[in-house]
């Protein structure tokens, strides 16, 4: 009974303001057994932890004066958004960082929590949810040092309830990295055309060029809810060797990280100075492959 009144409330709060598109949905679940074949349809996802991991991992490593040797992310609590099959949970886990994954699709998170049991530390670390990011607003606010949202923007129904939410389970000077796909001509050409029709790294119907976000956009976009973007970095992907790097050029895929505006309180001169040293760029957050 209870189970059945909450799957009605589920559709009913779905259907009505949700980041969640059922069509994007649909697309993924017919691969939904695919996400730990590194040959198969996602080959360029597990790929991206090349570059994606490091950046997240020296980035927070940046900003903290905690170091755990061996567990770089002990304490960190990451919500990871559009966790898919957990290619992205598990490695931030095997950094020491405690990581909640939620997927709209049950199917996903099936896969996910069956991929982590076979390692008996992923899980203890990693918490998977069958659940949208509004759900999990719902039941906890700032409770989160991080949230990622990797390939996931260029999926969701509405792209500012999404930020909305994402700064509400967020907490004050927390941060948020999201990598995605810019609005160019060249990545309707790369993104879709060679990817998806031509050499098919990607499925085909998995993308739409509509709903790419340029850069300037999504930094907008974030700008106006509270968020202080830090770094935007280009990526470029090569088919030939299937790997990932970083470029200058965001025309095609790029990475960015944000960080929500602290509470309000009484500035001090020492706050002003790490305020200064915050603001300069990463040394490794760019570069490291």
């Amino acid at each position: 009974q209870l189970s059945l009144f909450r799957l009605t409330m589920k559709r009913l709060f779905s259907t009505s303001h949700s980041s969640v598109d059922s069509k994007e949905m649909k697309k993924f679940q017919l691969l939904a057994h695919k996400w730990w074949d590194e040959e198969g349809e996602f080959s360029a996802l597990h790929s991206m932890n090349d570059i994606r991991v490091p950046f997240i991992r020296d980035t927070l490593l940046n900003m903290s004066s905690n170091y755990h040797l061996g567990n770089p992310l002990s304490g960190v609590k990451i919500l990871d958004v559009g966790c898919g099959g957990g290619l992205l949970s598990e490695p931030l886990g095997r950094l020491g960082a405690s990581v909640t994954g939620i997927d709209p699709l049950e199917d996903n998170i099936r896969t996910a929590d069956q991929h982590k049991s076979f390692d008996p530390v992923l899980a203890k670390r990693i918490q998977y949810k069958s659940s949208s990011l509004e759900e999990i607003v719902e039941e906890s606010m700032e409770t989160f040092d991080v949230i990622i949202a990797s390939e996931v923007v260029e999926h969701v129904a509405d792209l500012e309830t999404f930020i909305k939410c994402c700064s509400q389970v967020l907490k004050p000077e927390g941060s948020l990295f999201i990598t995605t796909i810019n609005k160019t001509q060249l990545s309707y050409v790369l993104g879709i055309v060679v990817a998806e029709k031509i050499i098919g790294i990607v499925p085909e119907g998995t993308h739409e060029w509509e709903k790419f976000v340029p850069p300037e956009e999504l930094e907008r976009l974030l700008e106006s809810n509270g968020f202080s973007v830090k770094t935007v970095n280009g990526m470029l992907y090569n088919p030939l060797s299937g790997s990932w790097s970083w470029m200058e050029s965001t025309s095609v895929n790029y990475a960015m990280h944000a960080v929500k505006s602290g509470a309000q309180r009484q500035s001090s001169p020492t706050d002003a100075l790490s305020e200064m040293e915050s603001e300069q760029p990463s040394a490794t957050a760019g570069t490291t492959v």
